[in-house]
């Protein structure tokens, strides 16, 4: 298969497995983001949220898939990720088919998305704890585009360029800050 030019060349699919053209959100701002429910992370879908519904009447759209790829923190059917979501969370943001991120099944939507930014490194209070798990599994990690860990986060802007790259230890108050500068 050729490799897409722009992210709107991707097709996903939705939480039922119709496939979805990203070319829909094309004139939009997306923050697409791999995650888990049952992860140290998993309390970002409140900010998430808080986020969509902040600007989602501007043009942001939060592209939530979920990645069991990391300590197998995103278990069960899609059925109960979404009623975990919706639920504890009480998330509006469109849901996707569960995906791998990383490795020889990665998503093409992943592959595009590391390709065009990297591993820019951990920041934030849990930096270092982070940086110290994966030193142990691979001493080279920070070396890598691969994903680190869930809630990795990947901004577009509204022409399809992947802008930023937060990592899950990245303050949300960045993240907020650099979608509001798309506006």
């Amino acid at each position: 298969m050729a490799q897409p030019t722009t992210i709107y060349d991707i097709t996903v699919k939705d939480i039922n497995g119709k496939e979805v053209s990203l070319n829909t959100y094309k004139g939009k701002v997306l923050l697409i983001v791999n995650t888990a429910t049952k992860c140290g992370f998993t309390p970002q879908y409140e900010a998430l949220e808080k986020l969509y519904k902040e600007y989602q009447a501007k043009g942001l759209e939060i592209l939530d898939f979920p990645c069991n790829q990391f300590g197998e923190q995103a278990p069960g059917t899609m059925e109960e990720i979404q009623s975990f979501c919706t639920s504890t969370y009480s998330t509006t943001f469109p849901l996707f088919q569960k995906i791998e991120v990383n490795g020889a099944n990665e998503a093409p939507l992943y592959t595009y998305l590391k390709g065009k930014k990297g591993f820019g490194g951990f920041t934030g209070p849990r930096a270092e704890r982070m940086d110290t798990m994966m030193k142990k599994a691979d001493p080279d990690y920070a070396s890598k585009p691969d994903i680190k860990w869930n809630f990795t986060k990947f901004l577009i802007d509204k022409q399809g360029n992947v802008v930023a790259r937060f990592e899950p230890t990245a303050d949300m108050a960045e993240v907020e800050k650099a979608i509001k500068a798309l506006f």
